[in-house]
């Protein structure tokens, strides 16, 4: 082996493992590296043959505090922390102090709440408090007591949430209790007790507001600290994390009221939520100003609204006290960003609890779907799944046959078919449920989970298919009832099939939103996308197909029927919006393999990878489902080889997209979001339109002219942008 030389350069030892021959080849690949260290961006990971995203998941990252477990320790217990003053009861001497501190640690449990939700530990964020550790100590300080019982029955609602909907899969720390006590006697007591200390807040703060001709009447009421000139603003930034507390906490209980029946009051919570939020912040100034320990953390770092630190809190208390627990201390969010990621997620949640639980397949999809966008946290999407599937049926309302009846399109009768208690069918509602929980995963663990689920449903396919038939066999020997069976397993197959295209979509579009593409690997996407979207166009005409007929065929005479049969038939809105995106789908595909033959851009070359390897890559789980048959890299280099801007020319499948758009627009009116849909198909096939022609027109690519693929009016389909350099 020839050594690399050079100051910097990567000299690579000769193993005595690796065989040395003829056939060895070593090449410096130190250039590679450093320009590798200089594009690559924090979080950004190479990708090779042998070495992905999931190998890398396993990999140790060191002084990650979930994966480098280090030894920091103030505290060998709660009992030597208790013994060195580390939680005072009372909180200070001075009352002024005392309220203080209560409303620091009121805000720090915000900041560790929040960093809780984003993956930190239970032990090392809430729990890190000894006095929610210790709730018999609070007992004889009604406030704190009250805070932390409901902080503590918090912390068991969402815990029991996020365990039910299994979203913590993929984040395993948000559900390990540690043996630490989430449930204590009087939990169940929280809001009356805060509904009591609420009250006395109330009179106090309304003492202090009395003119002074009515203030000897209130006299009984003691202030909450000794500066009256204080006492309305102490009184308000209590009240207002109080509130915010209660109210929270009934959101999490009428979001898991069954079939949905307590949306309309989590509504009103939810709103009542963001008031006391915007309350918290509008009294940060007056607790900075008349903070008890005289400096301010930065912005950036500080965990209360006073920026002091608050007492009773110890991140690294229970690193010997829960063996699995996390040693090394975590970062907190600051209460800045922990108010900012509620206010994110009372508005994810707002939006759940605005959905109509409509009973229809299509409609709790689109629901998911429009809801990932707005990239919902853990939290948000456990209930967006408890809300879905509860008790083995939609909404806990709709049985699962009787939803799979409705979006195949048969006939109401149908779902009181005896074939609903045939395994294979018992199976496929099964495959319903594990859909919902899919789409409720974050975006790179739904993607993965798609893809392995989509041999589940073409395996599904076939058992159904066999069932079937022999149901076929067993079957009464009328003739009604052989048509009524027949009917029944043609719809249900045939949406089958559909689902099973449109997770194939749904997985391949995903790798746009994960950034999972190259330029240079677009045109393969493209295509992939244009063979999926013909097949899912083809499912769903012809279950509207046989839905028609269905229908035509009880309305109508027989003779009238083959007459009407005779007549043009017009094609669904549905399935044109799809060949919509069919044609723009085959109009990047075209135009980036065009650019690729003449311009000799955007191919597909590196050192480690052939384009065919990538596409195995990024595809191969859709080949082992077969999806779609006979879709291989050898069909997709044979489709754009021979494909020239010239050709392209004579049509023009952007301007076929724009014509279907426009006629559309009628069809949803009704929809806004499909006509918003629309606008955005219209953009990107004008834009294209554009640019295709200017190329066309142009022939070879001019040197200063740069031509890019950008997202500004799509998420998945890219409009071209030709500029001068």
């Amino acid at each position: 082996m020839a050594e690399a030389e050079g100051e910097g350069d990567v000299q690579v030892p000769i193993s005595s493992s690796i065989p040395s021959g003829n056939d060895t080849v070593w090449f410096d690949v130190s250039s590679l590296l450093h320009r590798a260290c200089h594009d690559l961006r924090t979080d950004e990971l190479i990708s090779g043959e042998n070495f992905n995203l999931f190998a890398a998941m396993s990999a140790l990252e060191i002084m990650d505090p979930k994966m480098d477990s280090g030894i920091v320790s103030t505290y060998y217990s709660v009992d030597e922390a208790i013994e060195n003053g580390a939680a005072p009861i009372p909180l200070s001497f001075d009352r002024t102090s005392d309220i203080q501190h209560i409303i620091d640690i009121m805000d720090h449990f915000l900041a560790c709440e929040a960093t809780w939700h984003k993956g930190g530990s239970l032990a090392q964020t809430m729990f890190s408090c000894i006095y929610l550790l210790r709730p018999e100590r609070t007992s004889s300080h009604a406030l704190l007591h009250s805070f932390c019982i409901v902080i503590r029955a918090t912390c068991n609602a969402l815990v029991s949430a996020v365990s039910v909907s299994r979203t913590n899969e993929e984040e395993d720390l948000f559900t390990m209790a540690y043996g630490l006590p989430l449930k204590a006697n009087g939990d169940e007591k929280c809001l009356s007790l805060l509904h009591a200390v609420e009250e006395t807040l109330c009179r106090q703060l309304k003492a202090c507001k009395a003119p002074l001709s009515k203030r000897t009447a209130l006299e009984d009421i003691e202030p909450l600290q000794t500066n009256l000139d204080l006492e309305e603003g102490f009184c308000k930034a209590v009240l207002c994390r109080l509130r915010f507390r209660k109210h929270f906490y009934h959101v999490l209980t009428s979001l898991r009221k069954p079939q949905g029946k307590g949306l309309e009051l989590a509504k009103k919570h939810i709103i009542s939520c963001l008031s006391e939020l915007d309350s918290m912040l509008k009294s940060e100034d007056f607790l900075r100003n008349n903070s008890v320990c005289g400096t301010s953390e930065n912005e950036e770092e500080k965990t209360t609204a006073s920026g002091c630190q608050p007492v009773g809190f110890d991140s690294t208390l229970n690193s010997r006290s829960a063996a699995p627990t996390p040693p090394r201390a975590i970062k907190l969010l600051s209460w800045n960003k922990a108010v900012n990621y509620f206010q994110k997620l009372l508005h994810d949640l707002d939006v759940i609890s605005s959905y109509s639980l409509d009973p229809v397949f299509e409609g709790a999809l689109r629901f998911v779907v429009d809801v990932q966008k707005i990239q919902p946290d853990l939290v948000a999407r456990a209930h967006i799944q408890l809300l879905l599937v509860q008790d083995g049926k939609l909404y806990g309302r709709e049985p699962l046959f009787a939803v799979i009846c409705k979006a195949s399109l048969l006939p109401e009768g149908a779902k009181n078919h005896d074939i609903q208690k045939n395994e294979s069918v018992q199976q496929l509602g099964q495959l319903l449920i594990t859909l919902f929980r899919v789409l409720c995963a974050n975006t790179a663990w739904q993607r993965r989970k798609l893809g392995k689920i989509l041999q589940d449903w073409r395996i599904i396919y076939v058992q159904l298919e066999l069932a079937f038939r022999k149901e076929f066999g067993d079957a009464a020997s009328t003739s009604v009832e052989q048509n009524s069976l027949l009917k029944i397993c043609k719809h249900i197959l045939i949406w089958v099939e559909e689902q099973t295209y449109w997770i194939a979509l749904r997985f391949l579009t995903l790798g746009f939103e994960l950034e999972l593409y190259s330029t240079s690997e677009y045109c393969m996407v493209y295509w992939y996308i244009y063979v999926v979207l013909i097949k899912l166009a083809e499912k769903t005409h012809l279950k509207m197909m046989l839905s028609n007929d269905s229908s035509r065929r009880k309305s109508k005479k027989k003779k009238d029927f083959v007459k009407d049969i005779g007549k043009d038939y017009q094609v669904p809105p549905a399935v044109q919006l799809l060949q919509c995106y069919i044609y723009v789908a085959q109009g990047l595909m075209m135009m980036l393999a065009s650019l690729r033959n003449e311009n000799k851009i955007f191919l597909c070359m590196g050192p480690f990878n052939s384009e065919q390897e990538r596409f195995v890559q990024h595809f191969e789980l859709l080949q082992k489902a077969c999806l779609p048959d006979h879709a291989s890299y050898f069909s997709f280099s044979e489709t754009v080889s021979n494909t020239r801007l010239s050709t392209l020319s004579m049509h023009n499948c952007f301007k076929d997209a724009q014509r279907i758009a426009k006629e559309l627009r009628g069809s949803f009116a009704n929809d806004p979001d499909r006509l918003a849909e629309l606008r955005q198909i219209e953009q990107v096939a004008e834009h294209n339109y554009v640019a295709l022609n200017l190329l066309c027109r142009m022939g070879n690519l001019e040197p200063s002219l740069k031509i890019s693929f950008e997202f500004i009016h799509h998420p998945h389909f890219a409009t071209a942008a030709v500029k001068r350099s």
